[in-house]
């Protein structure tokens, strides 16, 4: 906690809004997409699909895998508890569709599901989309299924695997994912191996969302890791978030902003 109240006052004292860019391609985003006002009706779509999760009482067995095939833990949550503590926040979430609005990206991957939360942010962004998203754990991923059906969202294939797996697969197929939302495993290890796995599928437009860059000491430093890359050209920290660019004919910059 203290780590996280440092890394917070940090963060404010060195964050900026659209004022303090002078990057045209950062200020059109901060602008247009971070701080745009707008009521979308995606809003209210996204609104249901949390407070339908909230209402379910229903419990499930929650199993996490850590490194290889060894489970890390398994226990027993309500649905509900699940959405209120472990799923992206209505403001993120909000955040998350204008992000996918605004670069209307043809295809997404997203590691880690859950209940499928920022999954239906991601699918509503964007809704020609082919959205692929991984999840470690049967039952929360057959939840994610069922609610994805109820609204009608029909543009997801939830793939149940460990995220290494799948991954180390990748290179051999010629997909390229527009934009990749990371939320699967918060720690130093896993994120320097799944941005590595993922590096040779980039493109100059890709964009990439890591999630809880200052969850950790181990996971800021994975963030100072990425960000002097010298394949990342443009990050953005939000403090929740660490957005990647590999945009080659920037210079290479490194934003702060408030959202």
């Amino acid at each position: 906690m203290l780590q996280i109240i440092k890394s917070y006052l940090n963060f404010l004292w060195n964050s900026k809004n659209e004022h303090g860019v002078h990057s045209p391609f950062v200020f059109d985003l901060v602008t247009k997409c971070f701080y745009d006002k707008k009521s979308y009706p995606e809003y209210q779509s996204l609104n249901e699909y949390r407070k339908f999760l909230l209402n379910n009482k229903t419990s499930i067995e929650i199993t996490d895998f850590g490194a290889g095939s060894r489970v890390f833990k398994s226990n027993t949550r309500a649905i509900n508890q699940i959405a209120k503590n472990a799923g992206i926040s209505p403001k993120r979430a909000e955040l998350l569709f204008r992000i996918v609005n605004y670069f209307q990206p043809e295809s997404i991957l997203e590691i880690g599901t859950s209940l499928g939360l920022a999954t239906s942010a991601l699918s509503l962004g964007s809704k020609n989309a082919k959205v692929i998203t991984l999840e470690g754990c049967p039952n929360t991923i057959n939840q994610c299924q069922l609610q994805l059906h109820k609204f009608n969202i029909n543009n997801v294939e939830c793939i149940n695997t460990k995220f290494e797996d799948y991954l180390k697969t990748y290179n051999l197929k010629p997909t390229t994912h527009n934009l990749i939302y990371f939320d699967g495993n918060h720690s130093k290890k896993a994120t320097l191996e799944y941005f590595e796995l993922l590096l040779p599928s980039i493109t100059n437009d890709s964009v990439w969302i890591f999630d809880d860059i200052h969850w950790s000491k181990d996971m800021e430093e994975a963030w100072e890791i990425i960000k002097n890359h010298p394949k990342v050209k443009v990050t953005i920290d939000t403090f929740q978030w660490g957005i990647v660019f590999f945009r080659t004919e920037q210079e290479k910059e490194h934003f702060v902003i408030r959202t």
